[in-house]
């Protein structure tokens, strides 16, 4: 009888914690109201040069992010004052749980909760209410030799972890990986191939119907970058240069 109980609580926990998701996710793209996006610094290599950066960074920094998603919503015929509102956190001194090991079905899995659990304990004293989104940027001191790790957002938890250039020549391009793991938390889906890193026609062009089709002026935002040509590619400089697709418009419900 008492192992019946357990059982029973521990489903209906989960299913509270499911229809919670649900319609949080529902909301977050529903497009009636402002989503309230906090990013939270995070020194990723003990620098000082990733210190100094931090601590000016401000909230206008990131208003690009701000512009381009008023700007592509309007373009699909929404009609929102600020559809995200952006504000700074203060700088988080923990590191977000790794993979580890060889990614498997049941890894991603865990480290998703891990994740979700880590990121409402490490912010619980500077969240209250708590934001729609929370998007951690772990800034790494600038090197050509030093390639980032790659970026994740999830759906679940609205989660985003950033690795990010300190610089400020490299605001703009940061901004850009940003706004694509902030889609991700509402829904997108990446629009390129894994192996290349390059955007897929058409879904993750900018300009697909553009004659000659190279070079594209503009990204898809989930595809990332700009198509140079059909084997090369490069990243936006700011999110001036991007747009969101129509495939990601109807992911994220602006269709």
């Amino acid at each position: 009888m008492f192992k019946a109980i357990r059982i029973g609580i521990l489903l209906f926990i989960l299913f509270f914690v499911a229809v919670s998701t649900l319609l949080t996710q529902a909301r977050s793209t529903d497009w009636d109201s402002s989503l309230w996006v906090k990013i939270y610094p995070i020194n990723a290599d003990g620098s000082e040069v990733s210190r100094g950066y931090i601590d000016k960074l401000e909230v206008k920094d990131f208003s690009g992010i701000e512009a381009f998603i008023d700007r592509e919503i309007a373009r699909y015929g929404r009609d929102l004052r600020r559809p995200v509102r952006i504000e700074l956190g203060r700088e988080i001194t923990e590191q977000p749980p790794a993979l580890g090991g060889e990614p498997s079905a049941w890894r991603v899995m865990l480290w998703s909760l891990k994740i979700r659990w880590w990121a409402s304990s490490v912010t619980d004293e500077q969240d209250n209410p708590a934001p729609d989104v929370r998007i951690f940027v772990r800034y790494h001191s600038p090197s050509d030799a030093f390639r980032l790790e790659n970026s994740v957002g999830l759906q679940k938890g609205m989660v985003g972890i950033v690795n990010a250039f300190a610089s400020r020549g490299q605001k703009g391009s940061n901004n850009v990986v940003i706004a694509h793991e902030f889609l991700h938390t509402l829904g997108a889906t990446d629009k390129y191939d894994p192996a290349d890193g390059n955007p897929t026609f058409p879904e993750g062009y900018g300009e697909p119907d553009r004659s000659p089709r190279f070079p594209q002026r503009l990204a898809e935002i989930m595809g990332g970058r700009i198509a140079i040509s059909a084997l090369d590619a490069e990243i936006p400089k700011s999110l001036r240069y991007a747009v969101i697709g129509e495939q990601t418009a109807e992911e994220i419900r602006l269709r």
